[in-house]
């Protein structure tokens, strides 16, 4: 009875209201920044970015795909399933074993514009083979086109030692010894 007493206590004092002023400022913040700095002010036309759409499905075999859209234009979808591979699974007392186990792979695409107008597209998948990003923007390894080098080729024969008859002598050759 005492706890209840005490709990009940506790949420009056935490629901009373406070003597302090609320320091919380709207949205209208972000459309007339205070900043001193004239780089900031090209950023205070995106304050009015909202959500236009957005899904969020999830399933029972652990699969799940969701989504969303901005008032901007960004979009950004990605799924996942749950697949079988080959990976390494622990027992009770930690021995590893190579089994059949259960991961996940997701693949995704992302598309926005830039300040300066520049349309991006980013898609990936993401699976047993790693993170494998794919998009005009990113950038590419150089390719190096060069000859490997080649050991030199000899034209001539090496001299071959003579063969020697052999005659095998000693322990275990295949001798008769007369005894006395």
């Amino acid at each position: 009875m005492k706890l209840f007493i005490v709990a009940a206590l506790l949420a009056v004092a935490v629901a009373a209201p406070s003597g302090y002023e609320s320091t919380h400022r709207d949205s209208s913040y972000m459309t007339s920044p205070s900043y001193g700095s004239s780089g900031y002010n090209k950023d205070s036309r995106y304050g009015g970015i909202t959500i236009t759409s957005q899904h969020d499905v999830r399933n029972l075999d652990g699969s799940s795909k969701w989504g969303y859209s901005g008032s901007d234009y960004t979009t950004r979808e990605e799924s996942q399933v749950q697949k079988k591979m080959q990976g390494v699974a622990y027992d009770s007392y930690g021995k590893a074993t190579y089994d059949d186990v259960y991961g996940n792979t997701n693949a995704g695409s992302s598309y926005w514009v830039s300040p300066e107008g520049e349309k991006f597209t980013l898609t990936w998948t993401a699976d047993e083979n790693g993170f494998q990003p794919k998009g005009d923007h990113l950038p590419v390894a150089p390719v190096h086109v060069y000859e490997l080098p080649v050991a030199p080729v000899h034209e001539y024969e090496l001299p071959v030692a003579p063969a020697l008859p052999y005659r095998r002598t000693g322990a275990g050759s295949y001798k008769t010894y007369n005894t006395y």
